[in-house]
């Protein structure tokens, strides 16, 4: 649908839910999108605290929404809220995209997908062998843990905060991936061998949204060869993107990930495609015109 045209009884309604998502760019992507493919509908953020999750996914079934995003915090309490879920999202342990299929709810995880391609299209790292190291344990780290072992890595690190969570994260992918070497660490107590020898550093929280570092993270010990990735987008330049660039390793923010994320998504709820580049010239298109604001 063109965004400029009247919406009417018959306009679909596709949105996101989180808490906050003021800061939510899927908006301008997903409805460059319908637009593109002149599709009737349209894509609104839901603001729903965490203690209102229940009613408002009940409220959106009854509204009959035809599918929304999930983001932080709701990606894995989501998941008991919801009628089935994808295997990947099993595997995952979150969900990132729900799809009303006749008022039945359905969650899928598109984020590992969405990442795993931003890393080859968008930093040039192809995961199959590597080292990597995970920093977070909640819903995000849990697609990318998940995808990254259905890549092929070699082994995987996860910093956390809280240890506990990192221990249960890779606990529920060990037995389905023997083969990997899954470890876990609170952050800032891991040995120095697991940056010294590690090929990519994934950040998989939120940190760095609002300018936070993320204390216990020593980019220096990095070899030369090593890239990083900050899944956080809604900031041009985190604190561990500068940290990487001061140490010279290739490093970009989350925005492709966002993209590639948004594209499967649009195929699950409109059997179609988005058309390429769409997302990606609307994206750069808002944030150009925003930087100059």
């Amino acid at each position: 649908m063109n965004v400029e045209s009247v919406v009417t009884g018959k306009t679909k309604v596709y949105g996101i839910v989180g808490w906050p998502v003021e800061h939510s760019l899927s908006p301008v992507m997903q409805n460059a999108a319908l637009q593109a493919a002149a599709i009737d509908a349209i894509y609104v953020p839901f603001a729903v605290a965490p203690d209102q999750l229940a009613a408002a996914i009940s409220g959106l079934r009854a509204m009959r929404v035809s599918g929304f995003n999930v983001t932080i915090p709701h990606k894995t309490a989501i998941m008991a809220l919801l009628d089935e879920l994808s295997p990947a999202a099993v595997l995952a342990g979150a969900v990132n995209t729900v799809v009303n299929q006749g008022g039945r709810l359905i969650g899928h995880n598109t984020d590992g997908d969405g990442l795993i391609a931003s890393l080859a299209e968008d930093l040039g790292c192809p995961v199959a062998g590597s080292s990597v190291v995970l920093v977070g344990a909640g819903g995000a780290a849990c697609g990318a843990l998940a995808a990254l072992c259905r890549a092929g890595v070699g082994s995987v690190v996860v910093l956390n905060r809280s240890q506990k969570a990192a221990d249960v994260l890779i606990a529920t992918l060990r037995d389905r991936f023997p083969q990997i070497l899954l470890r876990a660490y609170a952050l800032g107590q891991q040995p120095e061998e697991v940056l010294r020898q590690s090929d990519l550093v994934i950040n998989a929280t939120s940190l760095g949204m609002a300018g936070e570092k993320i204390e216990g993270l020593s980019l220096a010990l990095l070899p030369d060869h090593a890239k990083v990735y900050d899944m956080v987008y809604n900031a041009s330049l985190t604190p561990l993107l500068h940290d990487a660039g001061r140490r010279g390793a290739k490093a970009i923010n989350g925005l492709g990930m966002l993209i590639a994320q948004g594209e499967l998504a649009f195929e699950l709820w409109h059997g179609i495609p988005a058309a390429r580049g769409v997302m990606r010239t609307a994206l750069q298109t808002f944030l150009s015109s925003a930087a100059k604001a």
